[in-house]
């Protein structure tokens, strides 16, 4: 009989021979951006080369036979084990997806993973449908349509007050998760050290553990989550390369105030270290104005500057963001990014485009109705007994759920769940030693305000404090 065996093998019809992938080319060998554009993996089919055909343990585990004729079958092994590479080891499914998989098998109201249960406004889906409907449907140009990165510096013109040139200083990207991933990876070496502030977003640790980083850790601490000036002057050095930054900050709403950023911008430039500024909730920014930490004396040309579409104004799905940063650094983000996603959906650049130059009373509306969402959270868990701590920005609120006598923060996510029905996300997650985070659990407020009233009955109804 004859089987279907999958291997690991590149096909060139025009020599008729199989090569093994690993002589793949390596991205180090390419110095020019003809080059990289060439022989980017999403160009691959324009060429007469065959794609690597992969392995996948475990379909042919599920299978137990493939026989191509009426033969008896041949019973292939038992599943084998997962792979994974040293690096991301101790990564799991992310809790979000937990998480989330929890709120649909139990019925409860997702106030967890950060993504509104609402739609985001017709006059920018409308513009991605004309996109669509005008033929804007074929790969964009890597590091963006020319007419967006044009909407995003000047959008950050007006934020900031610096003038960034589009062409050459604006990278867009499948998401800030890929902006930040291009970052790391094109501007940080295996074995350089990154300032990282706890709790932070998952996805920071597991990209600079990708990259090879040696991780240094500064927990900020409740109630108001200060940055602890006297521990980053301890820990920042010359062997520092970067600073991993987030404001407005999630998970916990803080607003780095311009005396903390000012510390940092001085460190950085005395240390001269880079600094990686994720503000993806920039317009989120209830209680102070948002400071952009490019925008301090000489920090602009060590800083990265990253932001999306997707929180301010309701699109999470699309994934686009983008990379602000000088030319020196912008080389490094794009020569990653052109590996990573090469580039990103042209009909939704094209509408983000027109999102980004909405008049300012969207933003002003915007900042009004996420208030009225908040005011109904958070004295709604007041009211059930958390103890809530300030959130200065973002549409995250983190509390203390120890009033319940549940042991950590996801023995407590899972009764809130099933017994509840409500979802919370477990803050350990977002700490380097998950003890820090045990006590804290984090809820989210882009929600109706029908949900958020609902979540909060529920709570008041089937929760209660242990004296």
């Amino acid at each position: 009989m004859s089987m279907l065996i999958a291997g690991q093998c590149i096909w060139t019809p025009a020599q008729e021979m199989l090569m093994p992938s690993s002589t793949a080319i390596r991205l180090s060998l390419f110095r020019s951006s003809s080059l990289n554009t060439i022989f980017s993996n999403h160009h691959l089919s324009k060429f007469p080369l065959c794609r690597t055909i992969p392995t996948y343990p475990s379909v042919f585990a599920a299978m137990s036979t493939v026989p191509t004729t009426h033969e008896e079958p041949v019973k292939l092994e038992s599943a084998r084990p997962v792979q994974v590479a040293k690096r991301l080891e101790k990564f799991k499914t992310t809790i979000f997806t937990q998480m989330s998989s929890l709120a649909i098998k139990h019925g409860a109201i997702n106030l967890g993973q950060g993504f509104p249960n609402f739609d985001g406004p017709d006059f920018i889906k409308e513009a991605a449908i004309e996109a669509i409907k005008s033929g804007k449907n074929q790969y964009a140009r890597g590091y963006g349509v020319p007419d967006l990165n044009s909407a995003i510096s000047e959008r950050f013109e007006k934020d900031s007050g610096l003038k960034v040139d589009p062409e050459k200083e604006v990278t867009v990207t499948s998401g800030c998760t890929e902006a930040i991933a291009a970052t790391i990876l094109g501007l940080i070496n295996p074995g350089d050290e990154v300032i990282l502030f706890a709790p932070f977003y998952d996805s920071y640790e597991a990209t600079l553990s990708m990259a090879g980083a040696n991780i240094k850790c500064i927990t900020l601490k409740p109630p108001g989550f200060d940055l602890p000036i006297e521990e980053l002057k301890s820990k920042i050095s010359k062997n520092t390369k970067a600073i991993l930054l987030n404001t407005p900050h999630n998970p916990t709403g803080k607003m780095f105030t311009k005396e903390e950023l000012e510390t940092i911008a001085s460190l950085s430039i005395e240390n001269d270290v880079l600094v990686f500024s994720d503000e993806v909730y920039d317009k989120l920014s209830f209680e102070m104005d948002h400071i952009s930490i490019a925008s301090l004396p000489g920090m602009y040309e060590r800083t990265v500057t990253l932001n999306s579409l997707g929180k301010t104004f309701s699109l999470t799905g699309w994934k686009i963001g983008w990379a602000i940063a000088p030319p020196h650094l912008t080389w490094g983000v794009r020569q990653a990014h052109s590996y990573l996603t090469f580039a990103t959906s042209t009909p939704m650049q094209h509408a983000a485009a027109v999102a980004l130059r909405a008049p300012e009373s969207y933003y002003e509306e915007l900042k009004r109705d996420y208030l009225a969402k908040k005011e109904i959270l958070v004295e709604g868990l007041n009211a059930v007994g958390f103890k809530v701590y300030p959130s200065s920005g973002t549409y995250f609120v983190v509390v203390d759920h120890t009033p319940f006598g549940l042991e950590n923060d996801v023995a407590f996510c899972e009764y809130l769940i099933e017994e509840v029905g409500v979802v919370a996300i477990p803050t350990s997650v977002f700490y380097l030693n998950p003890e820090e985070g045990k006590n804290l659990v984090r809820f989210t407020f882009c929600k109706d305000e029908g949900t958020l009233r609902s979540a909060v009955e529920r709570m008041k109804e089937k929760l209660s404090t242990k004296p």
